[in-house]
């Protein structure tokens, strides 16, 4: 079969663009499916981060010591966090607020 290399090429687009809205309409059904495909492999419990023994099965106990707030510091009425005096940038009618939120 000959082939006219001058003719201008037709790209899927072109063709996709002459198509009617009933042809559209009928590919997108058959393309679509009611049946979800589950990757049972891919669960976020088969995932492992690096350098994290999040297992329990090391047998460590993590524990903390929690210490009330000192007579220095202060607790910021934005962010709710404690911090020291030094870090004190206002107060107005009693709320004290960091340098971090000013």
């Amino acid at each position: 079969m000959a082939t006219d290399y001058d003719a201008p090429r037709r790209s899927e687009a072109d063709e996709l663009a002459e198509d009617s809205l009933e042809e559209l309409k009928a590919r997108r059904n058959e393309n679509q499916s009611g049946v979800v495909d589950v990757d049972e492999d891919a669960t976020a419990e088969n995932f492992e981060l690096p350098g994290a023994d999040l297992s329990g099965l090391s047998g460590e106990d993590l524990t903390v010591k929690v210490v009330p707030k000192q007579a220095d510091e202060f607790t910021c009425s934005v962010c709710f966090l404690v911090h020291h005096r030094s870090r004190l940038a206002e107060e107005h009618d009693g709320q004290m607020i960091c340098r971090d939120c000013a």
